[in-house]
């Protein structure tokens, strides 16, 4: 899609599509109206076949996925053993294979790792990312014999036997309605058929507005799924062991979370908006990062950030300079 007239390469994570077709604006007013549609043909593609699939992928994910019925969507967790946080899998079967849609670069070393993981297991497990493409579209149902296969975001909804760390009313994202449509690569165009484009800045606006975390922006290293409110779609608390169910439970049990995810309105008089990765100051003291920021249609600047615990919920924050007010995603 980036010999569409007026495309402009996006950067960073989402290198290799459009950030825009030259009016991020409309782009992003025509996706938050349902008419419009995403390239997201940068995501990794990976396919499991064999008839222990969906038990073999529940045994070591976050999420119920044993007896997962055909055309249903579900999102898993894999976490490293210390709990944290190392990919994001969007899961749907066909009835013969399950297709797992993943962050960009990232299909490789999830391919590697459930290589390792097969034993004597009977599944097949298959870098598709070359010949099958994701497109974005904002609509909500599952996809239906006939059609061509999609993953449904469940977001903000309470998946199985699980716990949000975020407001269980009046969540933004009530109503949201996207999903992740699977075509082959050299049907790319056709599936976009006469709809207009957004890129993915329009994408990335709605998905801050609602929330919504995303692995290697919301995530580091130490990032536990609790800090995020990623309970709410990913993890089922009572399923059989996995890697990193001790620190989910201990946490859950015990705890909180040593971070919590903040949604910021950024003073939106200046011209430039602050960089990802800024820190977030408060008074004179460091107290987290911002990890995605953007231009929303109708609420100007907006950004996700992680910040301390301790933070006051109530108290302002700066990000190189701009001021930013903060509203809780995760309650400290």
């Amino acid at each position: 899609m980036l010999a569409r007239p007026g495309a402009v390469e996006a950067e960073g994570l989402d290198a290799g599509v459009a950030a825009h077709y030259g009016d991020p604006m409309r782009e992003q007013r025509l996706l938050a109206e349902g008419l419009a549609v995403v390239d997201l043909s940068h995501r990794g593609v990976v396919t499991v076949s064999g008839p222990d699939r969906l038990s073999w992928l529940h045994s070591m994910t976050t999420q119920e996925l044993t007896g997962l019925p055909p055309r249903t969507s579900r999102e898993t967790l894999v976490l490293s053993p210390k709990g944290h946080l190392e990919h994001a899998v969007h899961v749907v079967d066909d009835g013969e294979r399950a297709w797992l849609s993943v962050e960009p670069g990232t299909a490789p070393a999830l391919v590697a790792w459930l290589e390792s993981m097969r034993f004597m297991l009977r599944v097949e497990v298959a870098d598709v990312s070359g010949s099958w493409a994701v497109l974005g579209e904002p609509m909500g149902g599952e996809s239906a014999e006939g059609e061509p296969l999609a993953w449904v975001d469940p977001w903000p909804g309470l998946v199985g036997d699980t716990v949000a760390y975020g407001p269980p009313e009046g969540h933004p994202a009530l109503g949201r309605a996207w999903r992740e449509l699977l075509v082959p690569r050299d049907r790319l165009a056709s599936a976009v058929g006469d709809r207009p484009l957004a890129g993915v800045w329009a994408a990335e606006a709605l998905r801050v507005a609602a929330w919504r975390p995303r692995l290697g922006l919301e995530t580091d290293h130490r990032t536990i799924p609790h800090e995020l409110d990623w309970l709410r779609t990913a993890v089922h608390l009572h399923k059989g062991c996995y890697r990193g169910q001790e620190t989910v439970a201990r946490v859950h049990n015990l705890g909180r979370p040593p971070r919590r995810l903040v949604f910021l309105h950024l003073d939106g008089s200046g011209h430039v908006l602050p960089s990802r990765g800024a820190p977030v100051i408060v008074g004179e003291r460091e107290v987290g990062r911002l990890t995605s920021v953007a231009r929303h249609y109708e609420d100007g600047p907006v950004a996700l950030a992680v910040v301390k615990r301790s933070v006051p919920e109530d108290v302002d924050c700066l990000v190189e300079g701009v001021a930013a007010a903060q509203t809780p995603v995760v309650r400290g």
